[in-house]
C-alpha cells in the first residue's frame, strides 16, 4: 500500500489526502464540509438493447458478469441483507478468480464471517481493497498490512452518500433478492429464502453501470412490491439458492439474556422516563446489540402502562419492534435492516411495517433525512473517551473487527444514548483517546455504564432534568478512574506508520485512519 502526506484534520486526528489515488478531504468539522457538484449519473441506457418482452433472464451468474463487462480494476458491489447466510457475494470473486480478472474492488454494504472465504482473493491479488466493513477475520488480515490497497468504512448512509456524488462509481452491482420477476422488480419480503427488505441495494442499482439480480424464485411480471425497479436492472439469474435466511440473526441481533446488559437497558430507559423523552407519539432506535435491542423491552413497558403510543420506531425491525406495532404501541416501524424472521413476517402482512432505505434515512447529502426527527437512539460502542468520543469499528488492541454501520448516521438523533459495559475482559471501555474515532463527542449525550451514568457537559437541559434522581450520575471522568481502579490502566496498541484504511464521517470527509498493528 502507497499513501500520500498525512495532514491533522479539524478532530485533531492524521489523515491522508489522497486514498488509492484518489484526492481525498479532510474532516472540517459537525455540519462544516458543504458538497458542490451534481450528483452522479449513469450512462444513458436505451430500450432498444433490451427484450422486448421484458425477459432478462441469462444462463448464470458467470454469463451475466460477462455480459456485464467484467475486467480488471473494476468495482463491484454487494448487500448484506442476508447477513451471515450471503451465498452470493463468494460466488462473483470465485469466477473472477476462475476468469483471471484481478485488481477488483469490492463494495458491500457490509461483510460478515462468511465471507472469509475471500481472504484468498485478496491474497492473490483478484481483490485489491474493500470500500466497507471489513468484520472479523477480514478486519484482522487488513489490519496486518496484507490488503494490498487501503480500506474505506463508511456508514450506511456514508455509502449511499459515496455512490449517488459518485465517489464510488460502481460497474458492476449484483443484488441477491429473495423473489424477482423475469424483467428485474425485485422484494426481499417473501419466497423462501425472504430476508425482509433490499434498501441497502437501492443506490446500486439507480447509479451502478449494469445491475445483476440473482433469485431463487422467479415469478410471473409483476414481482408487487417492487423494492428494486425492474428498469433499473440488466440481467436475471436464476440459481438453486439465493441466501439463508436464518443466517439474518447473528450474535448482535438477539436481546441479551447477560443480567449486566439487562441492567444496562433497564437503566437507560428510565434515564429516557426521567429526562422526559418518553411520552405518547415519540420516536425511538435501537441499535443492533443485544443490549440497545432489550431497551424497546422497557419502552413498551412504559408505554402500556400509561395507554401511550410511539409515533414510529425505526429499524432494524425484530420481533420486540414487531409485536409492539401488533400490540398497538407504536403507529409505525420504519425498517432499514429486518434482524429477525418474525421481522420478515411482519413487512410482508402489516401495511405499518414500511421499508425504507439509507435515502431517506441517513443519506447526509440530501434534504433532510429521517435521522434527526428520532427522539432517541440507543447505540453501542467499543470504546469512549473523556470527550464523548466514540469508537465502533476496532478495540484497543487496534484491530479492525466492525462495521460502522448506521451508527454514525444515528448521532444526529435528539438524544444519543450509549449503553456500554465499563470493562470488557478486564479492559476499560472509558478511555482518555479513542483508539479510533468514529463519532465526535459533541453529538453523545449519554453513556450508562452498571456503575454509573455520564451525562456530555454540553446538555445542561438533560443535567438539569435529572438533578436529585435516584441514579447513579457521575461525571465521565469518575467512570474512567473506577474501571482503572478494577482493571488497571490499559496498555495502548502500537502501530507501524502504514493506513491500511480510513473512516469516512457522514459528509464523505476523513475523520479518522486505521494503522497497522504492530505485532511486533
Amino acid at each position: 500500500m502507497t499513501n500520500s502526506k498525512l495532514v491533522k484534520n479539524a478532530a485533531g486526528r492524521m489523515v491522508p489526502t489522497e486514498v488509492n489515488g484518489k484526492k481525498q478531504v479532510p474532516f472540517q468539522g459537525v455540519g462544516k464540509y458543504r458538497p458542490e457538484g451534481k450528483k452522479y449519473a449513469p450512462k444513458i441506457a436505451t430500450c432498444a438493447d433490451y427484450p422486448d418482452d421484458g425477459d432478462k433472464r441469462v444462463a448464470d451468474l458467470k454469463d451475466a458478469l460477462v455480459k456485464s463487462g467484467l475486467k480488471d480494476g473494476m468495482v463491484i458491489s454487494t448487500h448484506h441483507h442476508f447477513r451471515n447466510g450471503d451465498l452470493i457475494a463468494n460466488q462473483i470473486f470465485d469466477i473472477a478468480k476462475e476468469l483471471g480478472v484481478k485488481d477488483l474492488v469490492w463494495v458491500p454494504s457490509a461483510s460478515f464471517p462468511c465471507h472469509q472465504h475471500l481472504i484468498q482473493y485478496l491474497e492473490d491479488g483478484t481483490i485489491h481493497h474493500i470500500e466497507g466493513s471489513m468484520n472479523g477475520p477480514l478486519g484482522r488480515f487488513t489490519s496486518r498490512g496484507n490488503m494490498k490497497g487501503t480500506g474505506i468504512l463508511r456508514s450506511h448512509g456514508g455509502r449511499y452518500q459515496a455512490i449517488q456524488d459518485g465517489d464510488v462509481v460502481i460497474d458492476i452491482a449484483v443484488i441477491a433478492a429473495p423473489t424477482a420477476d423475469a424483467f428485474g422488480n425485485a422484494t426481499g419480503d417473501r419466497g423462501d429464502a425472504a430476508c425482509g427488505l433490499l434498501g441497502f441495494a437501492l443506490g446500486d442499482s439507480q447509479y451502478a453501470d449494469k445491475v445483476v439480480v440473482v433469485t431463487d424464485n422467479i415469478v410471473p411480471f409483476p414481482c408487487i412490491p417492487w423494492q428494486i425497479q425492474g428498469n433499473y436492472v440488466d440481467y436475471v439469474v436464476e440459481v438453486e439458492k439465493v441466501g439463508i435466511p436464518e443466517k439474518i440473526i447473528s450474535g448482535t441481533t438477539n436481546i441479551t439474556k447477560s443480567p449486566d446488559r439487562l441492567l444496562l437497558a433497564e437503566m437507560s430507559a428510565q434515564f429516557c422516563d426521567e429526562a422526559g423523552i418518553i411520552k405518547d407519539g415519540f420516536s425511538f432506535q435501537a441499535g443492533a446489540g443485544g443490549t440497545a435491542l432489550s431497551i424497546g423491552i422497557y419502552f413498551s413497558e412504559m408505554l402500556k402502562e400509561r395507554g401511550m403510543k410511539a409515533r414510529f420506531a425505526r429499524g432494524g425491525s425484530n420481533k420486540y419492534l414487531v409485536k409492539m406495532l401488533e400490540d398497538g404501541l407504536t403507529d409505525f416501524i420504519l425498517d432499514g435492516q429486518t434482524f429477525d424472521l418474525e421481522g420478515v413476517r411482519s413487512m410482508r402482512e402489516n401495511l405499518n411495517h414500511v421499508n425504507t432505505s439509507p435515502f431517506t434515512s441517513y443519506n447526509y447529502h440530501g434534504k433532510g433525512n429521517f435521522a434527526s426527527m428520532i427522539d432517541v437512539v440507543i447505540l453501542g460502542a467499543t470504546e469512549v473517551d473523556v470527550n464523548f468520543n466514540a469508537n465502533v469499528v476496532t478495540h484497543s488492541d487496534g484491530y479492525l473487527l466492525h462495521g460502522i454501520g448506521g451508527w454514525q448516521n444515528c448521532l444526529a438523533s435528539k438524544c444519543v444514548i450509549l449503553p456500554i459495559p465499563l470493562f470488557r475482559d478486564r479492559i476499560p471501555v472509558i478511555v482518555d483517546e479513542v483508539t479510533t474515532l468514529c463519532g465526535p463527542g459533541e453529538l453523545i449525550d449519554v453513556i450508562v455504564t452498571e456503575r454509573g451514568i455520564a451525562i456530555n457537559p454540553r446538555r445542561t437541559d438533560l443535567i438539569e432534568k435529572l438533578k436529585g434522581s435516584k441514579l447513579p450520575i457521575k461525571t465521565i471522568e469518575e467512570l474512567k478512574d473506577e474501571a482503572e481502579k478494577i482493571c488497571g490502566k490499559p496498555e495502548k496498541a502500537k502501530f507501524k506508520d502504514n493506513v491500511i484504511a480510513v473512516i469516512k464521517w457522514v459528509d464523505g470527509t476523513i475523520i479518522d485512519s486505521v494503522f497497522e498493528v504492530d505485532e511486533g
